[in-house]
């Protein structure tokens, strides 16, 4: 009974060391009496006991490594704190596994000196708003050197960068000077649109005023134009009525002077001392002087 229970403890011992279970995403790196062998895919994979050996477990999933926070100095000497991380995924386990003695401890110091390298050229300014270049440069640098490991470098970011506490002062107030500088050129913008729209909106009235009075003024004179016309046209029917109305009669010479003696009168009575009296007149009043001597003779003799 013994024997047979020595022999299930040895069998499942056996078992334990030849059947593996390899699960998704993982794989087993095999060494065969110390060299390597090879890479056990997802599911079962049989081994010779005491002979065949897992010498690691590598995953394929895409990892995250966050790089400590270091310091740099850039190109215009000022210090500042940079903390990354880094994306990156296997792509040959046997490399990562034979190539390096520890693949995130490669990454860690190949991305501290890349960073390094990188921002020590560049000015602090540059830094802050180039942090899509370094992140570009970064992944490129590190992902070629990290090839010959089997490794692929997805992504790496910066997570902050943070600069000295007084040219954190120094850039807070000189942030606040230029958005009061951007206030203030607004605001004079607004004013100068204001202005300018005022003055846009006076010309136009000035405009419209000048010409609501040069039309008045053209409609009153053609009105007054027109009024002439009409009065001269009434004179003109009033002559030519007159004119006819002395033609149809048929006036004779002393009617014609009995009238010009009556247009003399109405001379008379201006402000004039002296009256010019025509020869026609003249005569006009002989005849008339000699009318009332025979009218008073013909008196006389009845």
């Amino acid at each position: 009974m013994g024997v047979l229970i020595f022999l299930f403890v040895i069998i499942c011992i056996i078992a334990f060391q030849t059947i593996k279970v390899v699960r998704q995403s993982e794989v087993y790196i095999i060494e065969r009496l110390g060299r390597f062998h090879k890479v056990a895919d997802a599911g079962l994979t049989i081994i010779v006991p005491f002979i065949d050996k897992v010498r690691s477990v590598v995953s394929l999933k895409q990892q995250t490594m966050d790089i400590p926070p270091q310091g740099v100095i850039t190109s215009d000497n000022v210090t500042i704190t940079i903390d990354t991380v880094v994306f990156y995924k296997i792509t040959d386990p046997a490399k990562a596994v034979y190539e390096i003695q520890s693949l995130k401890k490669g990454i860690e110091y190949l991305a501290i000196t890349t960073i390094r390298d990188i921002v020590g050229k560049m000015e602090l300014d540059e830094t802050f708003s180039s942090r899509d270049q370094i992140n570009d440069k970064l992944r490129v640098i590190l992902d070629e050197a990290t090839d010959a490991w089997g490794c692929k470098i997805d992504r790496v970011e910066i997570k902050d960068i943070t600069p000295p506490a007084d040219i954190r002062d120094a850039m807070e107030k000189q942030m606040n000077a230029e958005r009061n500088k951007r206030a203030l050129i607004l605001e004079a913008e607004g004013e100068r649109q204001s202005a300018i729209t005022l003055a846009e909106g006076r010309k136009q009235a000035a405009i419209l005023d000048a010409e609501a009075d040069r039309e008045s003024k053209i409609r009153r004179a053609t009105g007054e134009a027109d009024a002439i016309k009409q009065v001269a046209e009434a004179k003109a029917r009033e002559i030519q009525m007159v004119y006819a109305a002395i033609k149809n009669s048929n006036p004779d010479e002393k009617l014609v002077q009995i009238k010009s003696l009556e247009t003399l009168k109405e001379v008379a009575k201006g402000d004039a001392n002296k009256i010019f009296i025509p020869f026609e007149a003249t005569s006009a009043l002989g005849s008339l002087g000699a009318i009332k001597d025979v009218m008073n003779n013909n008196d006389n003799n009845k």
